[in-house]
Parts: structure tokens; C-alpha cells; sequence
């Protein structure tokens, strides 16, 4: 792992930015903040005007002096003052005078796998800027994994793929570390951003941003797979008249329009295993491929996944808080890691070679001062 158990214990807080939402742990509360990663400013006098939920309501729908922002892209921080301000309003009064009680506070966030020193530096600037003494990094495919309760601290492959709204990151882990991962450039925002283009090119349709999730659109009931409906109703704007018109729309064009965006997971999924060792990939055989994230609840996904790699795939209870939520339960101290018996001293360890000759006896030199000591020379308490 990033950092040791030992020091995540010592944690009281655990942040989760996310590129869709922002998610806080504490320490003996469990989950206290669950909100999207966006904030609505005032341009005029620079005044934040609503974060969370309220200021997701506001996309699309605001006047030319109010800007909706999202201060965290692909698990990055890329605004750090807009997201401490986002922060502060997120976990409330209350909630920030209880952690500022605490002596020296510490935290723990999750960082994408092979993210540069400058995006761990912005997430650590970040909370520092809330008042943490001290920031620990973990890894977000360890903090999944623990999150969807893998045997993380085994010696046996676990396979998970992170399903974000802006990056998919897979990896095999083994013994709580990374043995091999991928992460790729496509998440949630790229298959709907492959639904407005076909509905664009295709029906001269443009959809409101908050209408534009693949589940909204086309992908009910068995959504990517044959077995799904034929045809959908899709309600949008007209390109060139700008009126409200609806089409039907054929979700077998759907699906080969989202087809594009995830030949890179199977890209990404095939490249890992290439990488790994063969006595991993057998236990993937049997084990499979575990989804989290927002977008693993996309309708027929995992089943697209298991034929195009043979082996089964399952979706965590919880997929979109498992990160969050490992964290948290390091944070509890509810991960043991993996504790070897040690080996007495005087017995001779199995499987290797020890010598049965008895010992060797003392020659007269250490028979004398062994007599000499027990006689007399022994030091008394007074002296």
C-alpha cells in the first residue's frame, strides 16, 4: 500500500474527490458527506452561491454572471481554492468544529493509480487548506478493493476495475499491493458523450445535459445487450429549428456508438493480463473481475465484459462509495494485513536441512570457569 495501516489508523477524516462526487469519512460516524463535485459561483463579486446537488440542479439553466464549475477532473484536483471552498460547505459548521478539536488532525484521500507528484501535491494542498496537519495518499484500486471487501492481504489475485466518471483504472492485486495495472481515459463522461454525438449526426437532436446518462437514454432493461429494447423514445432540442422534438431511436445504433469509447477498457483489461503472471491469471479464472464505481452500474456492461473476456464478473453491493469506504474501515482499524507466525528460536524450521549431531562438549578451559563462577565469583547486591 501507499502508506502503512498503522499510520491510517491515526487518521480522522477520509476524502474521496472524485471527478462526478465528493465523498467524506469520519472517524466513528461512518459516511457524512455524499455530494456531487460541483459549485455555482458568482462571476460579479465572486461569492459561492451553491455546491453539491443544488449547484447540479443549476447547470444549463443559469443566467451569464453565474458560472457552474467542477473543481475536480479525473480524480485531480485542478482548482484548489474552489475545491477547499467546495469542501467547507460541504461538511458544514457542525461538522468542521468537531474536526477542529482534534489536536493535530490528520487525513486520508485517494489518489488515481500513476497520478504525477502535481496532482498529489493539489489533493494534499487541499486538505491542508481544511486544516489537516497531515494528509496520507492511498491508492483508490487498493481503497476499492477493501471498500468491496476483496481478501486484499492474501496471497491470491483479486482483479478489480474502477469504472469512474472520467478514467477506468484495472489491476491485479496480490498480497495488498498493485502487482499490475492500467488506467484509461474513459469513464461514464466519454459513453455519454458518444450518446450525444450519434443523436447528433444521426437525428439532428441535442439533449439537456442533465438527460444525457446512457441509462436515461437508450439503455433500460438489458441496456448493451441483444436482449434489450428494439427501439426508445428520446425527447430533445432540434438542431436546426431549436424547437422541443422527439424521435425514435434504434439502441442497437446506441450500442454500437458506445462500443467505441469501450474497446479502450477492453484494451486496458487485456494489457493487465498480459502483464501479470500466469499463476495469477489462474486465479483470476476462478475469481473474476470485480466492478466498482458510478459507471459499473451502466445496464448490461458487465455482461458485455463477460464475453468478451471469458471469465465471470460481478458488481460490488455498493459499487460507487467502495473507495470511500475503504478508507474508512483502515481508518477503523478493520483491515489486519497479513501476519506471518514467527519461528521460535529453538526449533528447527521445517523443510530445511539441520544437523543431528549432538553438541560438541565444552573443552577443560570453560569446564574451569564455569567452576571458578559457581564457587564464589558470582557479584553480590553490595557490590
Amino acid at each position: 500500500m501507499t502508506v502503512s495501516l498503522e499510520q491510517l489508523r491515526r487518521c480522522h477524516v477520509a476524502v474521496d474527490l472524485g471527478a462526478a462526487r465528493t465523498r467524506v469519512y469520519v472517524k466513528g460516524s461512518g459516511l457524512v458527506v455524499d455530494e456531487p463535485s460541483v459549485a455555482a459561483v458568482n462571476t460579479r463579486t465572486g461569492a459561492l452561491i451553491a455546491v453539491g446537488a443544488l449547484a447540479e440542479k443549476m447547470t444549463g439553466r443559469t443566467p451569464d454572471y453565474i458560472r457552474v464549475v467542477r473543481p475536480v477532473s479525473g480524480g485531480t484536483v485542478v482548482d484548489i481554492e474552489m475545491a477547499q471552498r467546495m469542501l467547507r460547505h460541504l461538511l458544514g459548521d457542525k461538522l468542521r468544529r468537531q474536526l477542529r478539536r482534534k489536536p493535530r488532525l490528520r487525513a486520508a484521500a485517494c489518489t488515481p493509480h500513476d497520478s504525477d507528484p502535481l496532482a498529489q501535491r493539489a489533493a494534499v494542498e487541499t486538505l491542508v487548506g481544511l486544516g489537516a496537519r497531515r494528509v496520507e495518499l492511498v491508492d483508490t484500486l487498493i481503497a476499492a478493493a477493501v471498500g468491496c471487501g476483496l481478501p486484499v492481504e492474501q496471497p491470491t489475485a483479486t482483479m478489480i476495475l474502477v469504472c469512474g466518471a472520467a478514467t477506468t483504472q484495472v489491476a491485479v492485486l496480490s498480497l495488498g499491493s498493485i502487482v499490475t495495472a492500467e488506467r484509461m481515459p474513459v469513464g461514464g463522461d466519454a459513453i455519454d458523450h458518444a450518446v450525444i454525438q450519434h443523436l447528433r449526426h444521426q437525428h439532428e437532436l441535442m439533449l439537456p445535459s442533465q438527460s444525457v446518462r446512457p441509462l436515461q437514454v437508450a439503455l433500460h432493461g438489458n441496456g448493451l445487450t441483444v436482449q434489450g429494447p428494439t427501439y426508445t423514445e428520446i425527447h430533445g432540442r432540434d438542431v436546426a429549428t431549436g424547437l422541443a422534438r422527439s424521435v425514435t431511436v434504434d439502441t442497437a445504433a446506441v450500442r454500437q456508438a458506445i462500443q467505441t469509447p469501450l474497446t479502450a477498457v477492453l484494451d486496458g483489461i487485456g494489457k493487465v493480463l498480459r502483464d501479470c503472471p500466469p499463476d495469477l491469471v489462474a486465479d483470476l479464472a476462478d475469481r473474476g473481475i470485480m466492478m466498482v464505481g458510478g459507471s459499473a452500474l451502466l445496464p448490461g456492461l458487465d455482461q458485455m465484459l463477460r464475453e468478451a473476456t471469458g471469465m465471470p464478473v460481478q458488481i460490488a453491493e455498493r459499487p460507487d462509495v467502495c473507495s470511500v469506504l475503504g478508507l474508512g474501515a483502515m481508518l477503523e482499524g478493520r483491515v489486519q494485513p497479513l501476519a506471518l507466525a514467527p519461528l521460535s528460536e529453538g526449533r528447527p524450521l521445517r523443510g530445511l536441512a539441520v544437523d543431528d549431531r549432538p553438541p560438541a562438549e565444552p573443552d577443560a578451559l570453560d569446564r574451569a570457569a564455569a567452576e571458578d563462577l559457581s564457587a564464589g565469583d558470582r557479584p553480590t547486591a553490595t557490590e
